[in-house]
């Protein structure tokens, strides 16, 4: 198909033609606020006979959305215009959450009513505690988000009906509240200690490490330095666009599931490695270099095409720039290593030496393959005293905001519709069946 765009001065549209028949039809271009212009193809099949091929949606628009941007060539990334940068050393979790779901920072008043209503839909409901009772004592946290989370409109049946604002926003807010009490529980079962409630005294991330590292014999001080990493990690991974995990929440969605099915759809899709394990590959691969002398030789095994090794925590299917979160995951590594006395990290002085020989190599300057965020975040968590089973736990209760505001925007969005990808047959054509009997 041949194409041709209309001169400036009119709305602007896109002419294909097809080159076997001779037909052409016009497509609206259409411009968002940022970013690349956008072909409107919804009327593609019917105008054409013909769909798009775009194995991983890599150059497809599945929605309008006013949440999140990102510019993977110049590695910018904002959530309602603000950076990320901004937003990690000015701002806290809470006020981040805030602007996701509603489109602006909060002023003071705001802040305090909203810290306030996620503060008091914390607790879970107690019979959860005997839903925990069904999981091997050795299954993975992963595995008991998805099944508890999902559970939770079981419990919670005043706000499942989607159509109803009022019940969105309390089902938004129990989401997010509840969300560390959660995960807290799926390792404290996991590990044989009885549970921590939330205390009302405690802010978002302090409350989160109370629940994980507390006991009922004694008393726990959160470390205000932890909570502050704790607190930041949380910013950073709190939306990133239509990636996977948040397509699936949309997906779900679409179909007018319920809010608490959509997230623990979410909670799967971020279980897989090439999404929320890569931190857990990070660290992997460090324990399989071991020393900063195996660097080069390991460097040597990922350029060869004949050896499946890959460099983890680098590259992104988005970023072709530094990740602008890694940046800032890198600063708060230092602050936590220094103040848990961690003086000389072999982990990090080769995560370091590794990430400067990378970053410095042609090899991997040419294919735009910089640390993303979960290069350091790995090591930050683990040196917090984290288990890596956790590790995309953490990520699945930071997403959780994000997931909740896609979805709120899809339910709001009168254009939008249940997902129905379609597809490139290549199977058999039409066939007459062979009765048993008769085959060879």
């Amino acid at each position: 198909m041949a194409r041709t765009t209309s001169p400036g001065g009119r709305k602007q549209t896109i002419t294909l033609t097809d080159n076997s028949t001779g037909k052409t039809v016009e497509f609206p271009l259409l411009k968002g606020r940022l970013g690349p212009k956008v072909i409107d193809i919804r009327n593609l099949y019917g105008a054409t006979g013909y769909f798009t091929y775009d194995p991983g949606y890599t150059s497809t628009g599945s929605t309008e959305s006013a949440i999140t941007f990102i510019d993977g060539d110049k590695g910018v990334l904002l959530h309602r215009g603000y950076s990320i940068e901004e937003l990690a050393e000015k701002s806290d979790y809470m006020e981040v959450c805030y602007l996701l779901l509603n489109g602006e920072l909060p002023n003071r008043a705001q802040k305090r009513e909203f810290e306030h209503t996620i503060t008091m839909h914390t607790m879970v409901h107690e019979q959860l505690n005997y839903f925990f009772r069904g999981f091997r004592r050795d299954a993975h946290p992963m595995a008991i988000m998805c099944g508890v989370v999902g559970a939770l409109s079981a419990f919670y049946h005043d706000s499942t009906d989607i159509g109803d604002p009022h019940q969105r926003m309390i089902a938004s807010y129990r989401l997010i509240a509840k969300m560390p009490t959660i995960a807290a529980m799926a390792y404290k079962f996991s590990i044989g200690q009885p549970f921590m409630y939330p205390r009302n005294d405690l802010k978002y991330a302090e409350n989160f490490l109370y629940m994980m590292f507390g006991v009922p014999c004694e008393e726990f001080q959160v470390n205000p330095v932890l909570a502050k990493a704790m607190d930041r990690i949380f910013i950073l991974h709190a939306d990133h666009e239509q990636n996977a995990s948040t397509s699936t929440v949309r997906l779900a969605g679409s179909t007018g599931a319920n809010p608490f099915a959509c997230i623990a759809a979410g909670i799967a899709s971020l279980w897989g490695p090439a999404h929320g394990g890569a931190n857990e590959a990070v660290l992997q691969m460090l324990g399989e270099i071991g020393h900063t002398k195996n660097i080069k030789s390991y460097l040597a095994r990922v350029k060869d095409r004949n050896d499946p090794t890959m460099l983890m925590g680098f590259g992104h299917r988005v970023y072709k720039n530094y990740d602008p979160r890694a940046k800032v995951l890198q600063k708060a590594c230092h602050a936590v290593l220094k103040e848990l006395k961690i003086k000389n990290d072999p982990l990090l002085d080769l995560a370091m030496e590794l990430e400067h020989i990378a970053v410095n190599d042609d090899y991997f300057i040419e294919r735009k393959l910089y640390p993303n965020v979960d290069f350091y975040s790995g090591i930050i968590l683990k040196a917090m005293g984290f288990p890596t089973s956790m590790f995309t736990v953490l990520f699945a209760v930071a997403r959780t905001v994000g997931w909740v505001a896609q979805w709120s925007e899809l339910i709001e969005d009168p254009v939008q519709k249940i997902g129905r990808p379609r597809q490139l047959y290549i199977g058999k054509g039409r066939r007459k069946f062979v009765p048993l009997s008769k085959r060879k």
